[in-house]
């Protein structure tokens, strides 16, 4: 379906900003945060608490998200959108399983001696699998298992990682994460353990029904995108993504609109927007979902943003100062104990007001890490992922 509908790149922040909550507290529980974000990115966990609780409301930190995790199992640490670790909602594992299994697999980066074949890849998934069911074990546990489970192959240390070799088997861990037989477990010691979730068995829906929602769900957050923004936030291939997006508007499951002169696509009648811009100052950590799945980049991230905030034109790699919805600074925290210091380096020149509203972001910042918080205006010095 067609729609002569124009959308601005404020309106368009300005919604994405009220469905996914930089723009103020989400009603619901923490689960319900993450849903709206469309996962939140945890290879750093205090990242994702910080993403999550400057979301929430009710003075929510990172031991209510560990709470949601470990305790209430509401929320589930397993292998999401670009075979990157992630929060995501327990309820909603069958149907992250159904479309991440729908995406095809890209061609294996390691020489042929390396890889795995497509059989004997699904034999690890289905070894994994059963090695996980009703326990939690440990990386080296988990490697006698599944070598036992498939053969010596399979435990080839021959994948070089991290100035190491890994065991054959560990390139298709996330793969294990996406089809619901892995997922993170809780630590023991020092050591990380992993589990099989329960009740993660991707669901079976009509045609492609459960692919479909997936894309919709997307949609609702961060719509209008292009099929190479969706490509681009799963990591799949562009042709695919064009092809899906053509199948959904054949059925009449979407909906095109003109973004800033561009073609690009919403949920079939979910054309309503505000007038925008998102008003207001935000602090988002690491690989934040807002900034990851924002598109364009050069809207997102204007001016000296670009440079300064993005690594080679990708997002995530520094905590973010939003104003008025679009990237303008940097920041970083350093903790010391109960307290922590909030260094942000603004790029642009700050109101009265918006420094007030910086101030209560530092201030809810420390609240979420449970720690008194300073905040200190000036450069930041450290470099990405720091």
């Amino acid at each position: 379906m067609t729609s002569t509908e124009r959308i601005t790149w404020d309106a368009a922040s300005a919604r994405r900003a009220e469905r996914q909550f930089p723009a103020g507290p989400a009603a619901g529980g923490v689960a319900d945060v993450v849903a709206a974000m469309r996962g939140a990115h945890a290879q750093v966990l205090s990242a994702a608490e910080l993403s999550i609780g400057l979301r929430a409301a009710g003075g929510v930190t990172r031991a209510d998200v560990r709470s949601a995790l470990w305790d209430a199992r509401s929320l589930v640490k397993t292998y999401g959108p670009r075979g990157t670790v992630h929060l995501l909602p327990a309820r909603e594992l069958p149907l992250w399983s159904a479309a991440l299994t729908a995406v095809p697999v890209g061609p294996s980066p390691f020489p042929p001696d390396v890889r795995l074949t497509d059989e004997q890849a699904g034999q690890v998934v289905t070894a994994i699998g059963d090695a996980l069911d009703g326990r939690c074990l440990t990386l080296d546990e988990l490697t006698e298992e599944v070598v036992a489970r498939t053969g010596p192959w399979a435990g080839d240390r021959v994948m070089p990682a991290f100035q190491d070799m890994w065991p054959r088997w560990r390139q298709v861990m996330h793969r294990a994460g996406w089809a619901g037989t892995l997922c993170f477990g809780p630590n023991r010691g020092r050591k990380a353990t992993y589990t099989r979730p329960v009740g993660a068995d991707p669901v079976e829906a009509e045609g492609e029904g459960a692919l479909f929602d997936f894309v919709r769900r997307y949609l609702h957050a961060y719509g209008p995108v292009t099929p190479a923004h969706f490509a681009r936030w799963l990591a799949a291939p562009a042709g695919w993504a064009a092809d899906l997006f053509g199948r959904m508007a054949a059925a009449g499951a979407v909906e095109e609109v003109d973004f800033e002169g561009t073609p690009a696509w919403v949920a079939a009648g979910d054309t309503e927007f505000p007038e925008g811009p998102a008003r207001g100052v935000r602090l988002l950590p690491y690989f934040d979902a807002y900034v990851i799945a924002g598109q364009p980049r050069e809207r997102l991230f204007p001016g000296e943003a670009y440079r300064r905030a993005l690594a080679g034109g990708q997002a995530g790699n520094h905590p973010v100062l939003l104003v008025d919805g679009v990237v303008a600074g940097v920041w970083h925290q350093r903790r010391r104990g109960r307290r922590t210091t909030v260094t942000v380096e603004p790029l642009v020149r700050l109101t009265a007001r918006q420094r007030r509203e910086l101030g209560e972001q530092a201030e809810r910042v420390g609240e979420v890490l449970e720690a008194t918080a300073e905040l200190v205006l000036g450069k930041v010095e450290v470099g990405p992922h720091a």
